[in-house]
Parts: structure tokens; C-alpha cells; sequence
């Protein structure tokens, strides 16, 4: 996706932006994936620390772990919602 103009900090902010990243302020990350469980699987086999396993839910099944600056990364297999799921 082409990007419509130049980034809109200067490039003191984004030096700013990145350290706070860089420390585990970047708040949540959302991923998707088809397959959770096997995402859990091979994660897991390379040492990430999931805060909790795949868990079902009414939109889907998602896990969550934290990169290694703490930044929150949810990574979700998204499925047709279904309050009777869980």
C-alpha cells in the first residue's frame, strides 16, 4: 500500500516514539492468524512466554505474549462470531 505522504512525526519524535516502544509503552499489537494453536505450538518451541494458552472465544481463539521490550502482542484466529462459543 503506497504510503500517501512522508510519516507525520520529525525525526525527533520518532526517536522518542521508538524509545518508548523500545521500553514496552507500544500498548497492544493485534495479529491474525489461521491457526492459533499451531502459531501457540511454534512460538512456544522458540521460547516466547505466552500470558495465557489459546483460549476459545464467541469471535474466535486467541492468545496473547509479550515481546521482549513487554509490548503486548495478541495474536488471534478469527472465526464466524458465535456467542455460544467459549
Amino acid at each position: 500500500m503506497p504510503v500517501p505522504r512522508e510519516p507525520m512525526p520529525d525525526e525527533a519524535s520518532s526517536a522518542q516514539l521508538s524509545d518508548l516502544v523500545a521500553k514496552g509503552a507500544g500498548g497492544t499489537l493485534f495479529l491474525e492468524t489461521d491457526d492459533c494453536e499451531a502459531a501457540y505450538d511454534e512460538l512456544s518451541a522458540r521460547d516466547a512466554e505466552f500470558n495465557d494458552p489459546p483460549t476459545v472465544q464467541p469471535y474466535g481463539i486467541d492468545t496473547s505474549f509479550r515481546d521482549p521490550s513487554g509490548n503486548n502482542i495478541r495474536l488471534t484466529q478469527v472465526m464466524e462470531f458465535d456467542p455460544g462459543r467459549h
